[in-house]
């Protein structure tokens, strides 16, 4: 495939274990059957947008439209990629990265889930840390921010380990109720000090201008 239009197509970031691309039609499917399948335990929810209330159909297409909906708004001033997570193949989630006037703030921020069958095995933060390489390496990006609900160990546990420093509590509703979030945050000089995983990228040059940097 030759993105010649849409040269984002192209780009790939690859880790030991891992390949993170923007998806074609099939990936895209095969998303939204992980999705559907599950990506928390029923009791819980740790997205302030509960889009995984619905029945699996309902979760499989609200995956399916909403990744359309990153390509088709995207400008270089406001921008969210949203990549397909491989693992030996087969897709096993979400890794987002986006950005508002990057080329003035120079940072992004992150969002993430990854199909419950395939959790606990270290590869929500292995596709963290490549997003990370592209921003602060790849693209030159000064910080990226993230957030979790204060009880999600999980997902503070992966910003923990790559090196995130606490920034601060918001709160949110949900459900018609208050939720407290802890906002975190890493500079690149502490990423270089923290970082660990070799993380390679391809096809970033065909589409650099696309980010706004």
């Amino acid at each position: 495939m030759d993105p010649q239009h849409w040269p984002l197509y192209g780009l790939r970031i690859r880790t030991p274990r891992l390949e993170l691309r923007l998806p074609d039609l099939e990936l895209l499917d095969e998303l939204a059957g992980v999705a559907a399948d599950g990506v928390h335990a029923p009791d819980r929810m740790p997205f302030t947008v509960p889009w995984t209330d619905g029945p699996p159909t309902e979760r499989g297409r609200a995956v399916y439209q909403h990744v359309l909906s990153t390509v088709a708004n995207w400008s270089v001033r406001e921008w969210v990629l949203s990549l397909v997570v491989l693992h030996e193949g087969k897709v096993v989630g979400r890794q987002d990265l986006g950005a508002r006037d990057f080329a003035v703030t120079g940072e992004v921020h992150t969002g993430s889930w990854l199909g419950l069958v395939h959790q606990g095995r270290g590869i929500g933060t292995e596709m963290r840390a490549a997003v990370l390489h592209l921003a602060l390496a790849g693209l030159g990006a000064r910080s990226a921010i993230s957030s979790a609900m204060t009880d999600n160990p999980r997902s503070l546990g992966v910003s923990r380990r790559l090196g995130y420093l606490p920034d601060g509590l918001e709160v949110a509703a949900l459900r018609r109720a208050r939720v407290t979030l802890q906002r975190l945050r890493i500079d690149r000089d502490r990423w270089e000090e923290h970082r660990t995983v070799d993380v390679r990228i391809a096809g970033l040059d065909a589409c650099r201008k696309d980010f706004g940097g």
